[in-house]
């Protein structure tokens, strides 16, 4: 990732013990005397303006190589790992602007790591080439200068590329929450614009064609809960996405169906809070808020994918449990999550669920006394689809009788709420997966962690293979499962410690309520940056050894 301040890092915050409840909390803080120690290491670092030598310089590892321009620092810099490669000159000279610097910068990153021009060229034509020629052909030849020069004058480049057999895949979260969707037969998608979550309206509305998918830009978030609950009384799935400050807007809009028992799939891409907050940073803050936003009881599944196949994955299902039991279904993503890059080799798209039910037409007709809220010993009432017969399919926000119109009768209310929570729910638990377990398989030490947190843990894990380590990580999160075994496991442990992307330990609470289980140790970081794993495998380690 380029920017004006150069490569972006992660910088570590050492934590200070506290004491909650008789158990270690580790917190974030950085002292003046900690800066350097907390920082991560960088192998390649590009700066593209002095800022980013003064703030990253450091970083470097000892074979790493930083390019910069000297015409743009004003200096040179005395260390063999730095390289001067003239970006604003060859910008002038080969892309006729100096906005192809940042085409000079890429193309010098991938002579040093001896890549195939072409893949990187097939890119830009794709991007650029609707432009005309002329914009592709002078980027072209900028990324050219770039590369050549790297690929000459880097003596020092000691990296490779590891050869792959078979071609891969490289997708992000929010493509893949897009895929899982269509793949679900989603047909209509609102959401008013808001980062992290902007990625899966646009990967939609870009498919909308060809997949046959309204994609609808609302003018807020009301609207678009709204609309996205309409579709899906009208009978096609729908599904709306957005950020904290724009789901806040949607609350009312949950309950409302809720009420009506109308199936919708909600999006929600985390990012620091309260209020704006940090917008393009990252947390994991708003688990609670999603597992009790709304007002009343009702039940709502809450997803977490902790990778690009989770999320393709759990999208499915997220539809599939909100069309079997005619509920909310929830997918949290965070900003560091849904904006990553991943390579993987394949989406199994045989493995998805796409079973039809609700009824419409004959199937429909054939139903004698239709009612739209019907008791039955699931809680499920046949959901008929408008318009397409003869029966009357009727509901209302207030609370309502089996055919759909308002009542304040108390039994009918009583039965109307064991329905929709107390029979539906018991059902959903058991359709929820175990948490995933990962090394050693008698572990002293077991850290849990949920959501976009499962790459770095396991990276930890796999860094500190030399001790009696595991981890447990949750992508399905509400309901939770029986564990008996995991929870067996969690208590005969020595050392059990929570990893989260926020300052309350949210889902450790969430654990305690629903299991009564107390961590012994608490990691959090909700400074906006993510964990990072070799870092996280050194505070680990502070705290074990």
């Amino acid at each position: 990732m380029f920017s004006r301040c150069g490569y972006h890092v992660f910088t570590h915050q050492e934590y200070e013990s506290r004491i909650r409840g008789g158990h270690n909390f580790y917190q974030i803080r950085l002292s003046d005397n900690e800066v350097s120690a907390s920082k991560s290491v960088v192998d390649i670092l590009v700066a593209l303006d002095k800022d980013s030598i003064t703030v990253h310089g450091d970083e470097l590892s000892p074979y790493g190589v930083a390019i910069y321009d000297i015409a743009v620092i004003k200096e040179k810099i005395e260390d063999k790992r730095f390289l001067n490669i003239p970006f604003l000159e060859m910008a002038e000279k080969f892309g006729k602007s100096r906005i192809t610097a940042n085409t000079v910068a890429t193309g010098a990153v991938l002579g040093m790591l001896g890549i195939n021009k072409e893949i990187f060229l097939n890119i830009l034509y794709e991007t650029l080439g609707k432009k005309g020629s002329d914009v592709f052909d002078l980027n072209r030849d900028a990324f050219n200068a770039g590369y050549d020069y790297a690929k000459k004058e880097c003596l020092q480049c000691a990296f490779t590329i590891m050869p792959y057999k078979e071609p891969k895949m490289l997708i992000g979260v929010n493509e893949s929450i897009g895929l899982g969707a269509i793949v679900s037969g989603c047909k209509f998608y609102s959401a008013y614009p808001m980062t992290p979550s902007t990625g899966i309206m646009l990967f939609l509305a870009s498919k909308a064609k060809q997949c046959g998918i309204v994609v609808e830009q609302a003018e807020d978030e009301i609207a678009a809960i709204n609309m996205a609950i309409g579709a899906s009384f009208a009978g096609v799935r729908s599904m709306t996405g957005t950020s904290g400050g724009g789901f806040a807007l949607m609350v009312e809009g949950l309950s409302l169906a809720a009420m009506t028992e109308t199936p919708i799939v909600i999006a929600l891409a985390q990012r620091p809070a309260p209020a704006t907050g940090l917008p393009t940073k990252t947390e994991q803050a708003d688990l609670l808020f999603a597992l009790h936003a709304g007002h009343g009881e009702f039940p709502r599944v809450i997803f977490a994918p902790g990778s690009p196949l989770q999320a393709f994955y759990l999208t499915n299902k997220a539809f599939d449990i909100s069309q079997k039991y005619q509920i909310p279904a929830f997918i949290l993503t965070d900003q560091y999550l849904s904006d990553s890059q991943w390579t993987v080799d394949h989406l199994n798209i045989a493995a998805y669920k796409h079973k039809e039910y609700r009824i419409k037409g004959k199937e429909l007709d054939a139903i004698e006394g239709y009612k739209r809220h019907l008791f039955t010993e699931s809680g499920v009432s046949p959901f008929g689809i408008p318009g397409t017969s003869i029966q009357l399919i009727i509901t209302d926000s207030d609370e309502h009788d089996e055919e759909g119109h308002i009542t304040e009768a108390p039994e009918i209310r009583t039965e109307m709420v064991n329905k929709r929570l107390f029979k539906k729910l018991p059902l959903i638990k058991k359709e929820m997966a175990q948490p995933t377990f990962y090394g050693d398989d008698n572990p002293d030490i077991v850290i849990v962690g949920w959501g976009s947190t499962y790459g770095v843990m396991k990276e930890a894990v796999d860094i500190l293979s030399n001790k009696k380590i595991a981890l447990m990580h949750f992508a399905e999160v509400y309901p939770l499962p029986d564990m008996i075994e995991q929870m067996d496991k969690l208590k005969k442990t020595k050392r059990t410690i929570s990893i989260e992307n926020n300052a309350t330990s949210q889902f450790a609470r969430l654990l305690k309520t629903e299991t009564g289980f107390v961590f012994t140790d608490y990691i959090n970081r909700y400074d906006g940056r993510p964990f990072y794993g070799d870092l996280l495998a050194r505070r680990l380690n502070d705290i074990i050894r």
